[in-house]
């Protein structure tokens, strides 16, 4: 896996790369497993903008990726490896013994024809999805989940890893990719390995308009603006206003908390990631 670089014919080329694809096993999906995505370009019902920054981007199909991978106990074979245009990682098509057919998050070093399993009777190898009970210190892992049963919430983006650090009565200690140290029961499930397409983190796009095609829009700076469109707009030249860092309806952007007060929510936080 590898980042191409192009002869610098034009601004774009100069700085813009492209990944290889030399994992990738085929490049039509399954398509049972896909549904089609509408775009909403960031507007409701009404035909109104109410998510900012939001453009149309490339068509593309969702693929049914399952986190869950409760079948247990039954072998699964690696049919393909395949790019997925909704999330940085690769995904993997599997076969289990019986014909049903599945997507997972393929783990780096995956390859096609390798038998993966899930359950408490796996193996603990790349690719199988294990009890955090069982898997020991020090593993790395991906695709964790949060509760029991409700399927692999964390570590889930290219190239991402987690750490098994310790285990105390019923919890598992895990680093998670931010740093952050946090309790996950031992009976959560977890995937042996770390997420595959490691080399994303070498992307660049070079152009405004792979960011477009990605659904992203571009924004202006409020500073960029005049006093009617924005509270940080207007002045002679380039000016700070004096005003703090705020949105176009005034709400402060740099410090303000807005998350609501949750029971417990930060009980199983060992080590914040912003220490």
């Amino acid at each position: 896996m590898a980042y191409i670089k192009f002869k610098p014919t034009t601004p774009t080329r100069r700085f813009g790369n492209v990944a290889d694809f030399a994992e990738i096993t085929t490049k039509k999906p399954y398509k049972p497993l896909t549904v089609a995505l509408k775009k909403s370009g960031g507007r409701n019902h009404h035909g109104h903008v109410t998510s900012r920054g939001i453009s149309g981007g490339h068509k593309q199909r969702l693929r049914l990726v399952d986190f869950r991978r409760n079948r247990y106990g039954v072998p699964a074979k690696v049919l393909t490896v395949e790019y997925d245009p909704c999330r940085t990682a690769r995904i993997a098509l599997i076969e289990y013994e019986d014909g049903q057919k599945s997507y997972i998050l393929c783990p780096d070093s995956l390859k096609v024809g390798e038998s993966i399993m899930s359950g408490p009777q796996a193996e603990i190898r790349i690719g199988n999805h294990v009890p955090l009970r069982n898997i020991p210190e020090g593993t790395p892992v991906h695709n964790i989940e949060l509760q029991p049963g409700l399927g692999g919430k964390f570590v889930r983006s290219a190239g991402g890893v987690a750490q098994i650090l310790s285990k105390e009565d019923a919890f598992a200690h895990i680093k998670m990719p931010s740093g952050e140290i946090r309790m996950i029961s031992l009976n959560a499930f977890a995937t042996v390995g770390q997420c595959s397409h490691v080399d994303r983190e070498n992307l660049i796009l070079g152009k405004a308009g792979r960011t477009r095609w990605l659904g992203r829009r571009g924004k202006t700076r409020g500073m960029a603006k005049n006093p009617v469109d924005h509270p940080m707009g207007g002045g002679e030249g380039k000016s700070k206003g004096g005003n703090h860092p705020q949105s176009p309806w005034g709400q402060k952007a740099k410090g303000l908390k807005t998350r609501r007060k949750k029971k417990a929510s930060g009980k199983y936080i060992v080590r914040d990631r912003r220490k």
